[in-house]
């Protein structure tokens, strides 16, 4: 399995100028941004909710590539989101999910069914053209360069190591330091929007 902070330097590379939802990986990813303006750090809506805040940016802005950064917790509470993004087939939007077997954020419990699940499957079913699975690095940063070349709705699930946060939430690091308001304006302005 590979850590999520290696996997993060290896797609860093290819971020270019696409907007950018990190999810629940927000803190690895807070230190690897060149363009924080285009990073969607909107917090944590309900679980379940960030492929459906992935896909709303990618049918708004179908000019920019969106890259989003899921986790098979969050993916598990909205599975049906995979369909929707499957019908809708935004071609810029790039779906990465990493796995970690447990819910991190809130002490390490395990995810229902978490060593037998087939991410990659489930999306190739509901409808995605492209999906892949990597547990190894090397794999993955082989396989980045047909996945960012090619067009979406791609699907990318990656098996990680996990690393749990055993402090109450009330009482970690915040990754996110600016409010809402200050993503969206900042969001706006880098995109030419009023």
């Amino acid at each position: 399995m590979m850590h999520t902070a290696d996997m993060m330097r290896v797609f860093a590379r290819y971020r270019g100028d696409a907007i950018l939802v990190p999810g629940r990986s927000g803190r690895y990813w807070i230190d690897l941004s060149d363009n924080h303006a285009l990073d969607v750090e909107v917090g944590d809506p309900a679980m379940g909710g960030h492929g459906g805040l992935g896909l709303g940016l990618a049918l708004a802005r179908p000019d920019k590539k969106v890259m989003l950064f899921d986790s098979e917790g969050d993916l598990q509470m909205s599975l049906g989101i995979l369909a929707t993004i499957a019908e809708q087939a935004p071609p810029n939007l790039y779906h990465f999910l990493i796995d970690n077997g447990v819910y991190a954020t809130t002490g390490g419990q395990p995810v229902p069914n978490a060593d037998k699940i087939a991410y990659d499957v489930i999306a190739r079913g509901c409808g995605y053209p492209r999906a892949y699975a990597f547990t190894e690095i090397g794999d993955f940063e082989r396989g980045l360069p047909e996945i960012m070349g090619g067009p979406g709705p791609v699907f990318v699930a990656c098996k990680v190591v996990p690393e749990i946060e055993n402090e109450p939430i009330g009482r970690r690091r915040r990754w996110q330091t600016r409010t809402r308001e200050q993503v969206v304006k900042d969001l706006r302005a880098a995109l030419g929007v009023g």
